[in-house]
């Protein structure tokens, strides 16, 4: 099978996101992306998927073909998101003197030698930042390889073709850009909030800047409303420090979070909102009219994905 590129934009294609928890497929209207044509999703038992690591494939395959036959998606082209869990973004200074047609080669000859990753054998992609005489800046994305591979040989064995591998934080920036809730001078906190786990990513000039995975003790559905919202004080002292780390660590005490944006599938999440409006001294803002109306939130991450191309941003990457 050949390498992917991870970024290269493609037309009339469906979106397939796949999470430990649920399979969520989102089509776009073709000459309108910002209009939903047809959506649909299927919860998945725990433990089919794990972290992103597909544990039980022969099930996993039996309900994806289930879904691929509901949707009729057969030979269709598929976008579809490398699991965050083993995503690793990093901002990385290149030699100056090296030419843009040469950064790629330049990656392949020394990913796990001076550059170092979590994992061997990574597929991966890159967006170039800034270069000068003096400077060379690129933005690494990176995944197992063969936990993409094991992903794009999935689909294609209940009858789709992957074209292209998106990560959810880009997704995620892409949809609030075409809502116009971005601004050019924003320190962004972008915050998914699903069932089990929370991603935190942070953006600024149109950049993703660093990817953060954190995990929460899911609440018993039988406990007290009251204690229902327990777990999430750790979330959101962990959120205060990575803001802090954004603030003091990232960027020496020069800037901060100006912003928190909040989507995921999370079913409490209004009451989550406005726990998180209460808490943060910056604007904690949800997707914004007309966008807001047009699917439930816990399509954005398809739906941003189904952005890739059609946004100035997806072209600038």
């Amino acid at each position: 099978m050949n390498r992917m590129n991870l970024f290269k934009p493609r037309h009339k294609v469906a979106n397939l996101v796949i999470k430990d928890h649920v399979i969520r497929y989102v089509e776009l209207k073709p000459t309108d992306p910002f209009t939903i044509q047809k959506h649909g999703e299927r919860d998945l038992p725990k433990g089919l998927i794990h972290d992103g690591k597909i544990m039980d494939r022969e099930t996993v395959t039996m309900i994806l073909e289930e879904c691929v036959d509901e949707w009729k998606l057969k030979n269709r082209r598929v976008r579809f998101l490398v699991p965050d869990p083993v995503v690793v973004i990093r901002r990385l200074s290149l030699p100056a003197d090296l030419q843009e047609d040469e950064i790629r080669g330049y990656l392949f000859m020394e990913l796990g030698t001076t550059i170092h990753l979590p994992f061997e054998h990574p597929v991966f992609d890159y967006a170039l930042l800034e270069k000068t005489s003096e400077k060379l800046t690129i933005l690494l994305f990176a995944a197992p390889e063969p936990i993409v591979r094991d992903y794009a040989e999935l689909l294609e064995e209940v009858n789709v073709r992957p074209i292209v591998a998106d990560v959810s934080p880009l997704c995620v920036y892409r949809l609030f850009h075409a809502a116009d809730q971005v601004r050019r001078d924003d320190h962004l906190l972008i915050v998914q909030i699903d069932e089990s786990s929370v991603n935190v990513s942070a953006f600024f000039n149109d950049a993703p800047i660093f990817m953060r995975q954190l995990l929460f003790e899911v609440p018993n559905e039988t406990i007290r409303q009251d204690e229902w919202f327990r777990p999430f004080e750790d979330v959101y002292k962990e959120i205060e420090r990575v803001m802090n780390f954004y603030r003091f660590s990232l960027q020496q005490g020069n800037a901060q979070i100006t912003k928190i944006f909040l989507t995921g599938d999370h079913p409490k999440l209004p009451h989550l909102h406005e726990a998180m409006q209460e808490r943060f001294d910056v604007p904690v803002e949800r997707l914004t009219e007309p966008f807001a109306s047009a699917i439930e939130p816990r399509y954005h991450l398809a739906w941003g994905l189904g952005l890739k191309e059609g946004t100035a941003y997806a072209h600038r990457r």
